[in-house]
């Protein structure tokens, strides 16, 4: 993986049409869904590869901008507050409600016309020199209208999520996917991810590497933070938003093992054998750190655990369309290894951490990082 991001980062560069783009400090307007963190997570590190270039940034979104601020310390990054998707509306931590997913798009597209020309103002004042798009559509149609060229980067877009949902939710959406593609039609550029979706849409489409953020600190250190043995197996569990009631016990993991639970949530008194680290604890560190991934499925933890070698135990998700993909990508390197949801609930968690830790090295003796630290 290495130099994947700074990969990414050139071609955006390349395609703003400046000579020597490198002699010139360029204005980029990143248009970021606020649907979980995985569009957030990446677009940060191109983020900080372009401001490290010298250039600005403006990050138009919904998702927190506490993402951002704590990887990137620059008067040259600015945010835009604003809400141009809305993703899939989950209805718990595995199930996306389709019905609310499309309503609430629905509501969004009323405002359509209001909505993308205040955008075409916005980016006209700031005189921007490239928007990039991950993947709110009407962001497309925006810069088009703005007279800026657009590059879109991401590995699955929402006329295909949508698409599946239209066919048991009701027919009266279907002009949602045709407008949202007819939107993603106005870029000049897509940035293909791994892990993608059909996207055909794009007139033109240029395939690049993982973007994805790389542990920084030696994974002993992480471990001696947290008070793990270098011996020790450990799992880290990326799961947040469980039905009421239910907690993690002791007799979920195998004997000897250790827990690191990763989440922003607020958890009951764990077990002695779990160990939730600080809510701004690095996460890639942590993952560096462990020996087995635990959760669901999405760009961010299947690219992370791609970039760091870790197998990963995934439970399915309900009508998450890009999940097949990501699991050809998972599954490509040989770290796909499901937990069925009932097991994940009664705690049958030990054997299948057993299994997919006996796929690879040994936590005394790990696998280096593809990808060097910075």
């Amino acid at each position: 993986m290495a130099g994947s991001v700074c990969q990414s980062s050139s071609v955006i560069m390349a395609d703003s049409t400046l000579a020597n783009t490198s002699a010139h400090s360029l204005t980029f307007v990143y248009y970021v869904s606020g649907h979980g963190f995985g569009h957030a997570t990446r677009v940060v590190e191109v983020t900080r590869h372009l401001i490290d270039a010298g250039h600005t940034v403006h990050i138009a979104t919904a998702a927190p901008h506490s993402i951002w601020l704590a990887e990137i310390d620059s008067p040259r990054l600015h945010f835009r507050r604003c809400l141009l998707d809305s993703g899939a509306i989950q209805s718990d931590a595995l199930t996306v409600n389709r019905m609310e997913s499309l309503r609430t798009y629905e509501a969004l597209f009323e405002r359509q016309e209001e909505t993308v020309q205040g955008e075409v103002g916005f980016l006209q004042s700031v005189c921007a020199d490239l928007v990039v798009v991950d993947i709110a559509p009407m962001a497309c149609t925006a810069a088009r209208l703005a007279g800026v060229r657009c590059v879109v980067c991401t590995n699955f877009t929402w006329d295909f999520i949508y698409a599946e949902y239209v066919e048991t939710q009701g027919q009266r959406f279907r002009v949602l996917c045709e407008e949202i593609a007819n939107d993603y039609a106005q870029a000049d550029l897509l940035l293909r991810l791994p892990g993608c979706t059909p996207m055909p849409a794009f007139r033109r489409v240029e395939d690049v590497p993982l973007v994805v953020r790389m542990a920084r600190t030696p994974r002993e250190t992480i471990r001696a933070r947290h008070g793990i043995p270098a011996d020790a197996k450990v799992c880290i569990y990326n799961f947040g938003g469980q039905p009421t009631g239910w907690q993690l016990r002791e007799d979920f993991l195998p004997p000897g093992w250790v827990c690191l639970v990763c989440t922003a949530l607020k958890m009951p008194l764990l077990p002695p054998n779990f160990i939730k680290p600080p809510a701004d604890a690095y996460t890639p560190d942590l993952i560096d750190a462990a020996d087995v991934m635990l959760g669901k499925v999405g760009y961010g933890t299947v690219s992370e655990a791609v970039a760091h070698d870790k197998p990963f135990v995934f439970i399915r998700r309900d009508y998450f369309n890009e999940q097949p993909f990501l699991l050809k990508l998972l599954s490509s390197h040989g770290l796909a290894h499901e937990l069925r949801r009932d097991e994940f609930y009664a705690g049958r968690w030990a054997e299948k951490l057993e299994i997919a830790l006996g796929r690879g090295a040994p936590s005394s003796s790990p696998r280096p990082s593809p990808t060097p630290r910075r």
